[in-house]
């Protein structure tokens, strides 16, 4: 998700401060809230999300291509 459209402005670190790396939905006190999810897992999921908001399926496949890239999986 885009940082700027996370209502809590990114995820926390144990210490409570924000890590801007992680949105908040994934990340709370410095753990990932699924920790165990999968990188096609979270595809499967954001494309679902995309979709119920209303984006074509066609983008919500461009728009998840990505996420293999992202710091959680390196």
């Amino acid at each position: 998700m885009p940082m700027k459209k996370d209502p809590q402005g990114g995820g926390t670190d144990s210490d409570g401060s924000r890590n801007p790396k992680f949105c908040s939905y994934c990340y709370v006190s410095g753990a990932f809230v699924q920790p165990e999810m999968t990188v096609d897992e979270m595809k499967v999921l954001v494309k679902g999300k995309m979709i119920e908001m209303g984006f074509p399926k066609f983008l919500s496949g461009f728009f998840t291509k990505g996420i293999p890239k992202l710091e959680r999986w390196k």
